[in-house]
């Protein structure tokens, strides 16, 4: 299933469904992470900006900046993240979706990393 799925440095996951994408934080991300706590996502109509922080993930560790890996309108929050945040731990790439963005630039998809290159992305930080 995370083949059609694009990444970014951060560990987002994004699924593209025509001019709309899903973000999640990936399976590595979680791990880095630990036992999330509370997630603040932004509220729907909200503009987010490529490379700009959209919200917060709090884990018993840190709390992390959410960076937008695309612009657009949030056109969905994955509300049930309010009272059980850590389904982004147990599900991260189904139930433990963040948001839905409606796109502004989908030229901005070309700067995501594939399945593949993420995963050597990844295994690369581990070792380093």
């Amino acid at each position: 299933m995370a083949e059609a799925l694009k990444f970014t440095e951060d560990h987002l996951w994004v699924r593209i469904e025509g001019n709309r994408a899903h973000l999640g934080i990936s399976e590595y991300g979680q791990v880095e992470l630990g036992e999330v706590i509370a997630v603040e996502l932004p509220d729907v109509g909200d503009e987010v900006e490529k490379g700009e922080p959209f919200g917060e993930i709090e884990s018993v560790r840190t709390v992390s900046e959410l960076l937008a890996p695309l612009s657009g309108t949030i056109v969905a929050t994955n509300n049930e993240l309010d009272d059980h945040p850590a389904i982004v731990n147990e599900d991260p790439y189904h139930e433990g979706w963040l948001v839905e963005i409606e796109l502004t630039d989908e030229a901005e998809l070309e700067d995501l990393m594939d399945a593949d290159e993420y995963e050597e992305y990844a295994s690369g930080e581990e070792e380093g």
